[in-house]
């Protein structure tokens, strides 16, 4: 026999799981939901490690039934695996907005550099790193999809951004994979293992923009067009 409390949730699923003439959304198509869902997962996330946190838990935070939870994400891990997915897509939207090819290069690898660093070394990211590794051995497809998801990240907005210098004439460089991988190395150089494992807690401001400098002398000291006499 239903209870009455559960009537509501039960009626709330249903409307989830339908398409009405009224318009309702197909079974976990609804974006508000999924949006209501996801921020009560990074909570639950960020509280607690991977291991420790449920789909109770998750379903308490998000304010939303069981049901309904599992109506939009098949486990924690899927859970997880569309965080990051979010996490990087918002990323990569944000950088590739500041390789801005009008400005002079150095300025726009100093806006690339300190938003993909400034990401990178959060907290949120690096929890997210420390879950990952955490788990590798018992969920290697957690980890493969963490560094694979998705076809663009810093690396490969980088590289076309490098490669359309090199196009123009601006840069001279054979290898703008090896480049791009370079450049992104010296800017977190001393910075990204030190948080990663714990040695150092949230990187300053001056910190960041201290390495990028650095970064963007040696990167275009070797690959900067020398002015022709």
């Amino acid at each position: 026999m239903t209870s009455a409390k559960s009537a509501p949730q039960e009626k709330s699923l249903q409307q989830e799981q339908h398409i009405s003439s009224g318009g309702r959304r197909v079974a976990g198509e609804d974006p508000v939901k999924r949006e209501q869902i996801l921020e009560g997962a990074k909570r639950v996330f960020m509280r607690s490690n991977f291991d420790a946190a449920s789909m109770n838990d998750i379903s308490r935070e998000a304010g939303v039934s069981k049901g309904t939870l599992y109506v939009y994400f098949e486990n924690k891990e899927d859970l997880f695996e569309a965080l990051i997915a979010q996490e990087r897509g918002r990323i990569v939207s944000t950088i590739k907005q500041s390789l801005n090819d009008i400005e002079p290069i150095e300025e726009a690898l100093h806006d690339f550099a300190v938003t993909l660093v400034t990401s990178i070394t959060s907290d949120y990211t690096i929890r997210a790193m420390r879950t990952v590794i955490g788990v590798i051995d018992r969920m290697p497809r957690l980890a493969q999809r963490f560094f694979t998801a998705t076809p663009e990240n810093g690396y490969t907005v980088l590289k076309a951004y490098l490669e359309q210098q090199k196009s123009a004439a601006r840069l001279s460089i054979d290898d703008t994979e090896l480049a791009a991988k370079q450049f992104i190395e010296l800017c977190m150089a001393g910075l990204f293992k030190g948080r990663l494992f714990g040695m150092c807690e949230a990187v300053p401001p001056e910190q960041i923009e201290k390495n990028v400098a650095s970064a963007i002398r040696v990167f275009m000291a070797a690959y900067g067009r020398r002015n022709e006499a």
